[in-house]
């Protein structure tokens, strides 16, 4: 089998080394025939430094390296351009200084690798004149690639004023690129958030941003097609291992790490996920171990905005280009992070489309992390619990559910046991439920109010109502929950199975759980 590259950022080692690649260069000759200026977001770990490593190699005209693949016949490789790659990904920016020297130290190697001295002072000002000066030493157009444009801005988010130092000094820097366009033959820059680009880009008209492209929606990840294709040993070698049919493992590994879209047609595969559950034959969280999203995760705590998760969101396109990185809401940056993605695109006068989690890797690991935020329960311990609910649920057992939520509650600090918000408790109990794999309705609407939960089992319906208060009674509660689902006949939709009624009352850290089967 051929070896897997997984951790080679590099085209040259991986194809010098013999690793298995998946030929993208067909996007990359469409865009260089195409336009001039690119931007592209894509998650983390999703290919995007070993693009620009193609793009690298391809203009350096290094025809040894893409013999095979698609655009080996395409391609004029007597023309050889000069190439100034700039890659963020390894740099501190903590604060404006650290940055302006990261980058002064990049511009003087830079120029020093075309035997050129830099005349100028200021950080833009010497970008402009490498960019000129290079042109007019090699009388070749030169070729600019940017990789985590946007770190040095997202690595300070939590410190306000140092991200608009680096935002503003970015958006000059990045400006340099317009005014140069006489000696660009092309430009090309990626990283995590189109957000932040907003701002940054203001000036930079010129830029298509592809990021959203039907015609680039595959650039990264792996196509149905193109995992088929490429990775035949490794699939039989792994259905082997794990004694399943060819066809069965390849359910398994779509169900887990497939889903991801940003036109709503083109599936991919996590690129990353993908070559480690080959290298190891095993189905875990692989992508998601490599940077939990700490602070998006109390974000949307703190907004107790759970349902932006669990729920699939319908947005306008304007939803993409209405936020900078000042300003900007749990949703977008779950998107952009890779949490959420595009499920379905309808264009219309105005396109909408509906975010939702791509797959069972994100869906499991975000939302165990989510529960051990709001509840301080222990993460490792939630797959036992999960499994003792999902049978309590099943067989109506409200005393053993109502054990295992005062166990789950109890982990909660006692000053958030004081919060008087049946909101959070509801927030947790379907957090709680999504994670046990029932296909959850949130705030389901209907004609005469909206209900709280409906978790939908594949022999019966469940239709559930929340009640928080102090004053009154849990038993009281419980019975004005039962009674607001029977006014409101909130079980019509639902009755196409035997429904169960689950009233759940909290008071503080206390509850009271009761199944009731539907009266007909």
């Amino acid at each position: 089998m051929k070896k897997l590259p997984i951790g080679i950022q590099s085209f040259r080692n991986l194809r010098e080394g013999g690793y298995v690649y998946v030929d993208k260069t067909k996007q990359v000759y469409e865009m260089v025939e195409n336009g001039k200026v690119y931007f592209l977001s894509r998650p983390r770990r999703f290919g995007k430094s070993r693009l620009v490593s193609v793009m690298d190699e391809l203009f350096s005209g290094r025809k040894e390296l893409f013999e095979g693949l698609h655009i080996y016949n395409k391609w004029d490789w007597e023309k050889k351009y000069p190439v100034i790659r700039l890659d963020f990904g390894a740099g501190d920016y903590s604060s404006n200084e650290k940055l302006i020297n990261s980058l002064s130290d990049f511009l003087k190697n830079c120029a020093e690798k075309f035997g050129i001295i830099l005349k100028n002072t200021t950080i833009p000002t010497k970008f402009s004149e490498l960019i000129h000066r290079i042109h007019l030493k090699t009388s070749e157009p030169v070729v600019v690639l940017i990789d985590e444009y946007d770190k040095p801005i997202l690595d300070v988010i939590n410190n306000p004023q140092v991200s608009k130092e680096n935002k503003e000094f970015l958006h000059g820097f990045y400006q340099v690129l317009k005014a140069s366009d006489d000696h660009l033959k092309f430009a090309f820059l990626t990283g995590v958030s189109k957000f932040a680009g907003l701002s940054v880009f203001s000036a930079l008209n010129n830029l298509k941003d592809i990021t959203l492209s039907d015609d680039f929606s595959g650039i990264c990840g792996y196509t149905q097609e193109e995992l088929e294709k490429t990775f035949v040993e490794h699939i039989e070698h792994s259905a082997n291992k794990l004694a399943l049919s060819k066809r069965d493992l390849l359910d398994r590994i779509r169900l887990m790490y497939d889903g991801y879209s940003w036109d709503g047609n083109i599936k991919v595969y996590n690129p990353f996920s993908t070559l480690m559950f080959f290298s190891e034959s095993r189905f875990e969280n692989y992508w998601y171990r490599t940077g939990t999203p700490t602070f998006l995760i109390e974000a949307i705590k703190n907004k107790n905005q759970i349902l932006n998760v669990l729920e699939e969101q319908i947005l306008d396109s304007s939803f993409f280009d209405s936020a900078d990185i000042d300003d900007v809401d749990e949703t977008s940056l779950l998107f952009q992070a890779g949490y959420l993605t595009v499920k379905n695109r309808v264009v219309k006068e105005n396109t909408v489309y509906t975010l939702g989690l791509p797959n069972t890797e994100v869906k499991d690991a975000f939302l165990k992390h989510l529960l051990t935020s709001y509840s301080k329960f222990p993460v490792g311990k939630i797959q036992g619990l999960k499994e003792t609910i999902q049978e309590q649920i099943k067989n109506s057992d409200a005393g053993g559910l109502e054990q295992s939520l005062k166990m789950l509650f109890a982990h909660i600090p006692y000053r958030l046991k004081e919060i008087e918000n049946e909101n959070y408790y509801g927030s947790l109990f379907l957090l709680t439920l999504a994670i046990l794999d029932f296909d959850i309705q949130g705030e389901a609407m209907t004609n005469l109010g909206r209900i709280d939960a409906v978790l939908r089992m594949s022999s019966l319906n469940i239709v559930a109502e929340f009640k928080f208060c102090i004053e009154e009674s849990l038993d009281a509660m419980l019975d004005e929950a039962i009674k607001q689902i029977y006014d409101k006949r909130y079980y019509e939709s639902y009755m196409n199975k035997p429904v169960i009624l689950l009233g759940m009352a909290f008071s503080g850290s206390d509850l009271k759980c009761r199944f009731e089967k539907l009266k007909q």
